[in-house]
Parts: C-alpha cells; structure tokens; sequence
C-alpha cells in the first residue's frame, strides 16, 4: 500500500470502520441492480423493473438526508439501527410479493419503504472529516480512498447480483445486499470511539444544509450525474441480453467500475494545488464527452472498452465534489450535506433507470445509450452555469456567530 494510504489508517480504529462501510454500502451497487434482475427474471418485463429501481431511488432520495440530518443531531449508532431495520423488512416484503407474483401496486409499496436506507458512505466520510480536518492532504486521500471503495462496490456488487439472481434464483441478488447492509451497519455503528460526536439541535440554525447555493449546484449537477449512472446500468443488461449474454452485464458493468476505481486510487496518491471547483468542472464536462463512445459501440467487448474509458474521470470528480460540500456547508451540517449529493444521484439513479428501461423497451437495447449521452450533456450545462456559485465557498456560522472550522484555516477550503 502507497505511503500516503497507510498514513490515513495510523489513527485507531479506521481499518475497522472502512471494513464496516464496505460491506454496508455493497447493497448501493446491488440492491437496485439486483431488484431489477428479479423482475425481469420473472416477468420480463424491463419497464416494470427500471420504475421499481426508480422508486426505491426516488424514496432514498427523499428519506436519506433526513436520516442523516438525525443522524448529526443525535449520532449514528442511535439512528441507523432502527432505520436499517426497516428498509430490511421492506425488501423482504418487496422478494417475497415478486415470488408470489402479487399485484404490482405490493411491490410498488415495499419498494418505497426500501428507500429508508442510510447513506453509509456519508456515514464513513464523516468520520474521516473528524479525524483528519486539520490535515487537507490527508483528507483529501481519505475522501480518494473512499471512492476506491465505492468503486469496489461497483465492481463485485453487479457481478455477485446479477449473476446470483441469473443462476440460483431470481431473488438472491437482493437477500444477499439486506445481508451486506445488516451485518455492515451493525458492526459500523458498533465503533464508538470514531463516531462524530452529534450536534445539539440548538447547534442547527438557518435550516437544511441545501440552502448553500454552492450545494444545490453539486446536487443538480450529481442528478444528472446520477442519470448516466441508473440509465447505464438498465441499458447494458438489455444490451447484453439482446447479444445473448444477459449474465455478461454484470462483467461489462464491473469494467466501468474498474476505470473508475483505478482512477480514484491515483487521484489519491496527488496532492493538487489548484482550486477545486476548476477541477470538478472539468471532471463533470469529461464524464460528458466519454459518453459518446456508448452510442457508437456495437458489442460487448467495444462497450466494455468505451465504458472502462467513460469510468476513469468518475471518481476524480467525486472526490472533489466532497471537498466541495465541505467548503459549502457547517461542520454540524455535514452528514447531512454529504447525504444530498448522495440523494442527487439517487434521483437521477431512478430517472435514468425508468427512462433507459422504457427507451429499451419501446427501441430497442442500442438507442438506450442515449439516455446517458443526453444526460452527460445536462450535467455538464449544469456545472457551467452554476460554476460561479462554487468559486468562493459562502461563510458559515454555527450557533452564537461562532465561526466553523474552516474558516479558521483557510487551506482547508481548497482540499487537495
């Protein structure tokens, strides 16, 4: 492991909580993708599979930041638990109405109350920011490592569900992601000693973390971020399907994560010393233009290469999109803060998914790609029109005028 890796993990107690995020967010790349894999497995049905994905999207999008913003309040060991709980119940009454092929409408239900999720990521990346908020370098390769993370998700999560749910049966996908979220939140939560300690509601003035105008532009910019992302995810299955290899999706899927994985570790490894807002422009706007090799690729291996390109500028902008929330919203705010960039993408996750599994369905597999083309396009008009709003991070103030953190320390603005 690079030096700059094993310096993150000096601090007790940090390969544990990593440990614990890994296995409680293996469900962000499996729940969705493997829900979707049961439906069409059963029914056949694409439209009906992308709307489900979609709706325990859009329900995670709605419920995630408010869990989070509990979660600031009042810790994450007494939140995430009961929370967790339920969405558990939730799924198992979503499999269980798809097996006995109940009425849509049952699976509509359950499938909204999946979304009670927590942002497990959120809930990691906070830990690091208390650890590490006087040290940008530092943080800045916690935050990298935390999208190698993500990554690694997405790399085994698509293989493990849709190829479970393709050879044992239909559900095993989602039984295996409830089983990832338990047993990860359990032991997460579990770790005490780096919990964010919670801020007093008194500590909480001037309402939701989204009122930073910097923060609405990461989060309209990661819906349709988020878009590419669901509509990718939709159209490769059917892709493969139509070339005859459903249960490829899942390797070709494991490809785009690889790219950005690895790109993710080496941005880890660089200590930049431009500003941020430049470098997530550029990420956005790249993420765009790798989308056009999609449109042109006309088997599985060319889509594979097209995607592994398409994922390498994925994680860089990630990393900075965090280093961006932290400049945008109060330190008692953060969880919260991070968990709307992750409900952005969770909305544009079910907008993607339900558009590209219609555009399948009524066209056909390959004019799918274009749902990301077009959404690439929207994140990238975004970022423009919204980059003045991330050019000075706005000040903040906690509780009786008391300055945040980093306003003490300039340097701090610009992690990385």
């Amino acid at each position: 492991m690079p030096s700059s890796y094993r310096a993150i993990f000096a601090a007790p107690g940090t390969v544990s909580f990593s440990a614990a995020g890994l296995l409680g967010r293996m469900p962000l790349a499996m729940m969705g993708l493997g829900v979707m894999t049961m439906i069409s497995e059963i029914t056949g049905r694409y439209g009906l599979a992308g709307s489900l994905s979609a709706t325990m999207a859009v329900s995670a999008a709605v419920l995630g930041p408010q869990v989070s913003r509990l979660v600031d309040r009042h810790g994450q060991r007494r939140v995430l638990r009961p929370t967790v709980l339920v969405s558990l119940v939730a799924a198992a009454g979503l499999v269980t109405c798809a097996q006995l092929r109940l009425p849509d409408w049952t699976l509509f239900v359950f499938a909204a109350a999946v979304g009670c999720v927590p942002s497990v990521g959120a809930m990691t990346r906070a830990r690091w920011a208390v650890l590490y908020r006087h040290t940008p370098r530092e943080l800045h390769t916690a935050y990298s490592f935390e999208s190698v993370v993500d990554e690694i998700c997405f790399i085994f999560g698509p293989i493990i569900a849709v190829g479970l749910s393709t050879t044992w049966f239909p559900a095993a996908g989602p039984v295996l992601a409830g089983a990832f979220l338990a047993v990860g939140v359990w032991w997460l939560t579990a770790q005490r000693a780096t919990e964010p300690e919670p801020h007093p509601v008194e500590q909480h003035s001037g309402g939701s973390a989204l009122r930073s105008r910097g923060l609405q532009v990461l989060v309209a910019a990661f819906v349709a971020t988020g878009a590419i992302f669901g509509s990718v995810d939709v159209v490769t299955v059917a892709f493969a399907e139509a070339e005859g290899r459903k249960a490829a999706s899942s390797l070709v899927l494991a490809v785009y994560a690889l790219g950005s994985c690895l790109a993710g570790a080496v941005f880890g490894l660089l200590h930049l010393k431009g500003e941020a807002h430049r470098r997530w422009l550029v990420g956005v706007c790249a993420m765009a233009v790798s989308m056009i090799p999609l449109q042109l690729a006309g088997n599985l291996p060319v889509l594979a290469v097209a995607l592994f390109v398409a994922g390498l500028a994925i994680a860089p902008t990630m990393v900075t999109t965090m280093a961006l929330v932290e400049t945008h919203v109060p330190r008692s705010k953060l969880t919260e803060g991070m968990s709307w960039t992750s409900t952005g993408l969770a909305v544009g996750i079910a907008l993607g998914a339900s558009t590209g599994g219609w555009v399948v369905d009524a066209y056909g597999a390959a004019a799918g790609y274009t749902v990301p083309g077009v959404s690439g396009v929207l994140a990238a008009v975004v970022g423009l029109s919204g980059y003045r709003r991330l050019r000075t991070p706005a000040p903040t103030r906690e509780g009786q005028g008391k300055r945040d953190d980093r306003e003490q320390d300039p340097e701090q603005q610009h992690v990385g």
